[in-house]
């Protein structure tokens, strides 16, 4: 079904309630890989029992969080096959850190739709309040569907950005587990791109991938750890495009460079000829 730009950009969906609890925060960061080595302080603050520090991350999946089925691509305008979407983009900004636990009203709406010939970007911003209207989060999100453009919309600018053309400041190793996406789907995310090998070979995958927020999260939670001390607190904003994918088991490499206030980085996969996975990464400080 082709995109009705008319009623899907602006679209305003109804509002949704959700709760999550510090056990959900405490499986969200195993599933990043928190608690590698169980003896380090700074690791087990992300799995305290009751009052877990909670990286900024976990507001991207709360909402979803206790989703047992595939996601659908269904709104207002939109009606697209969940084999076509990859997802593009995510980024979240917190005036305060997300409590452990909590009750959230999410309001998203549609702000772009870009018609890229072969494919369609669309664009939305979700704001999740309290019930007593304090902000908790701002996410906003962007998805690739393929095969879903020429629709007549506008083809918006150029979202690839190049990294300092300096050596980067800091280099950082992050691991991840032949199993990682197993984990990670029990966080609310059960696309079968993530687990069924025939699912991804239609997909045109040799093998399952790992989930972009994965590997978004598990590189928010590295720059925390050594940039700023393991404080999740410290964290204003988190940003990054998905530029490519990641196979579990694989190794990362993450190039940081200290940027103005905050820090931009790339995450590559060294035993592919260091392809992209995560560019235009951005860690704003509070």
């Amino acid at each position: 079904m082709p995109i009705n730009l008319d009623e899907a950009l602006g679209a305003e969906l109804e509002p949704v309630e959700f709760s999550w609890t510090s056990s959900d925060v405490q499986l969200y960061h195993l599933a990043l890989g928190a608690g590698q080595d169980p003896m380090d302080p700074k690791e087990l603050r992300y799995l305290t029992d009751g009052n877990p520090q909670v990286l900024p991350t976990f507001g991207n999946v709360a909402q979803s969080f206790h989703l047992t089925e595939p996601p659908s691509v269904k709104f207002p305008g939109i009606d697209i096959e969940l084999s076509k979407v990859l997802h593009a983009s995510e980024a979240v900004s917190t005036p305060n850190p997300i409590p452990p636990s909590g009750t959230g009203i999410a309001v998203t709406r549609f702000t772009d739709i870009w018609d890229k010939g072969k494919a369609a970007v669309i664009w939305s911003e979700t704001t999740v309040k309290a019930p007593d209207g304090t902000l908790l989060w701002t996410q906003r999100r962007s998805i690739y569907a393929r095969g879903e453009g020429g629709f007549g919309g506008e083809r918006g600018p150029s979202t690839s950005t190049e990294p300092p053309q300096r050596d980067p400041d800091v280099v950082l190793s992050i691991s991840t587990s032949p199993q990682q996406a197993l984990l990670y789907r029990m966080c609310g995310d059960r696309n079968p791109l993530h687990s069924d090998p025939e699912f991804a070979k239609a997909a045109g995958f040799p093998r399952p991938i790992l989930h972009g927020l994965c590997t978004y999260g598990m590189t928010c939670k590295a720059m925390v750890d050594n940039l700023l001390d393991g404080d999740t607190s410290r964290v204003r904003s988190y940003s990054a495009r998905f530029a490519g994918v990641v196979f579990p088991g694989e190794t990362l490499t993450a190039r940081i460079w200290k940027e103005g206030d905050g820090f931009s980085a790339v995450v590559t996969a060294p035993a592919r000829d260091d392809a992209v996975a995560l560019a235009g990464v951005e860690l704003i400080p509070a």
